[in-house]
């Protein structure tokens, strides 16, 4: 073991390819500009990410130490929950789609739950308190809610064919855990040819090391990792300049304005 090279072993071989590939292409700018890229805020919800309820209730053995619960908490009311509603205004000011997924079960017994969410002792009855969204980053108007029992929401419900149907070629994804549900939907979506980003400090996890863990493996690989300063100028800026082309082709054409 002594004799292992480890700044080899922390080279990734396949970044380049990858990058070339899935990262580094003219489709994000594209998908913004046309108007094809949604929010997608993960889990948001009294279930998980509110102390004294859900998994964070006194009678649930979560299992997460005091310590950690702390700096979750921390994370989220003083960088996620802020940088989520920074992100929600910009991409509602704009016309963009805001999708939010939640854990709620069909039944008031829960009976409809995966397996998985079965063992954990998970359950968001309809109508509970834990199956509420913060209030703070809750959904507006009829911003689409998509229900789900399992970690993944590509897995367990139709997200894929409302996606499709909204025309929505790119995702940006904000939420918790960022290495259970966040991770596993954005694997999901870059498999199923979604342009992905996550949005780094606007996602968070029991600890830091699994956040910046998780965060790691799915950069270059899985989706682009900004953070929401870098989102929303990223947004602002390509559509102004969707505006200004608008702008330049109904001058040119004042009979046949565009639409």
């Amino acid at each position: 073991m002594d004799n292992i090279n480890h700044d080899y072993i922390n080279v990734d071989p396949l970044k380049k390819s990858y990058h070339e590939s899935i990262i580094d292409v003219p489709e994000h700018a594209e998908s913004i500009r046309g108007g094809n890229t949604a929010l997608l805020c993960i889990d948001l919800q009294y279930l998980d990410a509110a102390p004294g309820y859900g998994v964070f209730a006194p009678d649930y053995a979560s299992g997460v130490p005091p310590l950690a619960q702390e700096y979750y908490f921390t994370m989220l009311r003083e960088t996620v929950i802020p940088n989520v509603r920074r992100l929600q205004d910009a991409f509602r000011q704009n016309g963009m789609e805001v999708l939010h997924t939640r854990i709620q079960a069909l039944t008031m017994d829960g009976r409809d739950r995966s397996a998985g969410h079965k063992r954990l002792g998970l359950l968001a009855r309809p109508g509970s308190k834990e199956a509420e969204f913060l209030e703070e980053i809750a959904p507006r108007g009829d911003e689409i809610i998509v229900n789900k029992t399992a970690s993944g929401v590509f897995s367990a419900t139709n997200m894929e064919y409302i996606l499709r149907n909204l025309e929505i070629s790119s995702l940006f994804v904000v939420g918790v855990y960022t290495n259970e549900c966040v991770s596993t939907t954005v694997r999901s979506a870059c498999d199923l040819g979604f342009y992905v980003t996550v949005i780094d400090d606007a996602c968070t996890t029991v600890t830091a090391e699994l956040h910046e863990f998780t965060i790691v493996t799915l950069k270059d690989r899985y989706a682009r990792v900004l953070n929401t300063e870098q989102a929303i100028a990223e947004i602002s800026r390509h559509m102004v300049e969707t505006e200004r082309s608008i702008a330049l082709r109904e001058s040119a054409n004042p009979l046949h304005p565009a639409t």
